[in-house]
């Protein structure tokens, strides 16, 4: 009846132990402070129904914060291990503990971070920047974001029963195969990262269709904030990557459960057929994680520069040539695995190439800035340092993308620099970037300055000390997933990177004590009239926050700054009041994404009825939902323009 799970799944090392134990604690807490204060019934009718796309941005942003934290505690386990177990010593975790910590710090901030902060942003923004009232589909976003959810609870089930996967954040046959890996480890690993990926396909199309169909009048390509493009570009890649993922994916799960040897060797399988199909999606993944970065950035930088984008046309263009160049430069992730000197030479060039059109953006944003009346507030600070640390991952790519230096430094630490650079310095600082920037917009007041400031320079900093010596390391020979290294020299750059991640802590300490004085100041700090960055895009038309039908008159728009147009000439939207129709909140996602949870749990476990009863659930839900009629939310003319003139959100 329960399958493969025994009282072995409980058995774990006392840091194991430690880590289930505060995360119970943490949620029984959490379900009692929400009992007490009889909240269940306002976060289940406002919050977990909610098909309003900025309700749904903000559950995936507290989600991501979640995440953030597990992925920084995993990198904070990591750095000490390492800074300790150098010649004799052999630190505190256990090798085998250690290979799941990097796999789910991984999983975590590629799967759960860097998409979850990504897509919570576009809800927030995408459809007030082209004048829409929704997403195209509302429900399907409310699916996506449980999908996303429930997939992420995972990483913490495995501190309980069993054990996560050892085998990185990629997950490599053959020793992802059940010969070299029998356990649940990897079986975790594959349901929380099919069913986060199918949660994020969906979201593709569903922002891809609203971009296409639902612009405002007047809003042609040529007239899209940069943002925009962006986001177009990114769910371009994610409707066509994602479904290579799901594939690979769900042939690896047919190899562990019905044998059918498609990634091994026996038989004719080919191990090298799942490196290339997963970093066939896997490096534009990299894009979809940074272009929307990309297009924040270039919201931030004339805002804060006093004047227009500079290079309009070259920053689409850019935008182009990245979606379709990341598509044909994934082989320079395996260079040393025998693919010929002709097929390493494509691939090195196209790698070099990719580099143009983003260098071309780095340049457009500082001619930007070149002679304008330039404030250095917080949002302006992040960018700051996005130059820096993201230029300096860039050129350490074009180094790794010579075929014949990636020889030297593939695998080592050299390579986690890179990775960390890149992907730190341009996601993670685009995200902080952009939630300062665009907080008072759904909050209504602006974040402290004082705490924001003094937390980049930790960040800055911190992530500097922590970083650099990986490169000096990787040129030394330290290779990437150890636990141990017997050269003691080594151990003073390890001790250097410890303390790197230290101040990053302290710098997440100072967000941590900016969230909490913000909140103290608010009433002295709020700005109801929608602009307090003097913003040039549509969102900054509406109150803040804005109200749940977002415009109570469609925007028409004329030029590619339409709010600042409409400030500079003193015209607002003339239209009448028209109806407004907006979808009722629908309960199917919640549903769905639990029962996902649960049948995916079943094969996890070889408990095929549980796993039957999921699939029904998931079933019923989507029948149920095809065949109940929503009664959609109806305001009269006269119902709008009377909260209009209320101000109401």
């Amino acid at each position: 009846m329960f399958g493969r799970l025994s009282e072995q799944a409980l058995k774990h090392d006392w840091i194991e132990y430690m880590a289930g134990g505060s995360m119970v604690l943490g949620g029984l807490v959490a379900f009692l402070l929400i009992t007490y204060y009889r909240k269940w019934g306002t976060l289940w009718k406002e919050w977990f129904t909610s098909v309003d796309h900025k309700r749904i941005g903000m559950m995936y942003l507290v989600v991501s914060f979640v995440m953030l934290f597990k992925g920084l505690v995993d990198a904070g386990m990591m750095r000490g291990q390492q800074a300790f177990a150098c010649g004799e010593s052999f630190g505190y975790l256990g090798a085998s503990h250690f290979q799941q910590i990097f796999t789910a710090h991984g999983v975590t901030m590629i799967f759960f971070v860097g998409m979850g902060v990504m897509f919570g942003l576009i809800n927030l923004v995408l459809p007030l920047q082209i004048g829409a009232r929704d997403v195209a589909f509302p429900v399907l976003n409310n699916i996506s974001f449980w999908l996303f959810t429930f997939s992420g609870m995972y990483i913490f089930v495995s501190l309980i029963l069993g054990f996560f996967a050892g085998t990185g954040w990629s997950c490599y046959p053959p020793l992802a195969g059940l010969k070299y890996n029998p356990g649940v480890g990897v079986d975790y690993w594959l349901w929380t990262v099919q069913i986060s990926g199918i949660g994020s396909m969906l979201s593709g199309i569903n922002f891809l269709v609203t971009i296409l169909k639902m612009r405002c009048p007047g809003m042609t390509l040529r007239r899209m904030p940069i943002f925009v493009w962006a986001i177009l570009a990114t769910m371009i890649l994610v409707v066509f990557a994602f479904p290579i993922l799901t594939a690979t994916i769900a042939m690896l799960s047919t190899d562990r459960l019905i044998d059918t040897k498609i990634f091994t060797a026996d038989y004719g399988g080919s191990p090298m057929l799942f490196i290339n199909l997963f970093w066939a999606w896997g490096h534009p993944e990299v894009y979809i994680l940074v272009l929307p970065a990309f297009g924040i950035f270039s919201e931030i930088v004339p805002v804060f520069s006093k004047k227009r984008l500079f290079g309009y046309t070259s920053m689409v263009w850019a935008i182009v040539a990245i979606t379709v160049l990341s598509f044909i430069v994934w082989l320079h992730h395996f260079f040393t695995m025998g693919a010929g000197a002709n097929v390493n030479a494509f691939f090195g060039i196209m790698t070099m190439i990719i580099a143009v059109p983003t260098g071309v953006k780095i340049f457009n944003w500082l001619f930007t800035m070149f002679r304008g009346k330039i404030q250095f507030t917080t949002p302006m600070y992040w960018f700051l340092g996005f130059v820096l640390i993201f230029t300096i991952g860039g050129m350490t790519g074009v180094l790794m993308s010579i075929p014949a230096a990636d020889f030297q430094i593939h695998n080592s630490l050299f390579l986690v620099a890179h990775f960390h650079f890149v992907i730190i310095g341009g996601v993670l600082f685009g995200f902080f970037a952009g939630f300062t920037y665009w907080f008072p917009k759904f909050i209504g007041f602006k974040m402290n300055e004082s705490f924001g400031k003094v937390a980049f320079w930790f960040w800055m900093i911190g992530f500097v000390v922590a970083f650099f010596p990986l490169f000096i390391l990787g040129f030394m020979g330290a290779t990437r997933r150890m636990d141990h290294y017997s050269v003691s020299a080594w151990q003073p750059l390890f001790v250097v990177a410890a303390l790197g991640a230290i101040l990053i802590f302290i710098g997440v300490g100072f967000q941590v004590l900016q969230i909490l004085a913000t909140i103290k100041e608010r009433k002295r700090n709020r700005d109801t009239t929608g602009d307090p960055w003097d913003g040039r895009t549509l969102e900054w038309s509406t109150s803040s926050p804005p109200p749940f039908y977002n415009f109570a008159m469609t925007p028409e728009v004329k030029t590619r700054d339409p709010f600042w147009e409409m400030k500079r000439s003193g015209v607002r939207a003339t239209q009448e009041y028209e109806e407004i129709h907006m979808p009722k909140n629908s309960a199917v996602g919640f549903w769905i994404g639990l029962f996902s949870f649960i049948c995916s749990f079943g094969v996890i476990w070889w408990m095929w009825w549980l796993a039957a009863l999921g699939a029904v659930g998931i079933l019923a839900a989507i029948i149920t939902r095809f065949y109940v009629k929503d009664v959609d939310y109806h305001l009269s003319k006269e119902e709008v323009k009377r909260l209009e003139e209320k101000g109401s959100p």
